[in-house]
């Protein structure tokens, strides 16, 4: 597998980032389609709403929000073999809107595409 980097969708794309991919439900406030220069946009891999809502980036929540979201993963089984697929053929860059670059379903994701569930 070639490299899986995690990044923000605020972060100016780098000519190294590879297929770039948005791994959140909801489009980001303020990134316009052009400046996100995204290769795909990946709604369908994202925590669900019920979890993205519950989860609502607070730093005591994350390791309980690991486990859902890595168990709601288990779902996508699809989704997260054509992500291996293109990582095996190229780098990939899993964008995220959160603020926090530590507690974010990118890191979470990244994980999963590395080591499996």
């Amino acid at each position: 597998m070639k490299t899986i980097r995690i990044k923000r969708i605020y972060d100016e794309p780098a000519e190294d980032d590879g297929s770039r991919i948005l791994v959140d439900r909801i489009w980001p406030r303020g990134v316009s389609k052009e400046k996100a220069n995204l290769d795909e946009w990946n709604k369908d891999i994202a925590p669900s709403t019920e979890l993205r809502k519950w989860f609502d980036h607070k730093e005591e929540r994350f390791e309980e929000f690991t486990l859902k979201y890595r168990n709601e993963l288990k779902e996508k089984e699809e989704q997260l073999n054509e992500l291996r697929k293109i990582a095996n053929s190229e780098p990939i860059s899993l964008l995220y809107a959160a603020k926090s670059p530590i507690l974010n379903n990118a890191i979470v994701l990244k994980d999963v595409l590395e080591k499996g569930l």
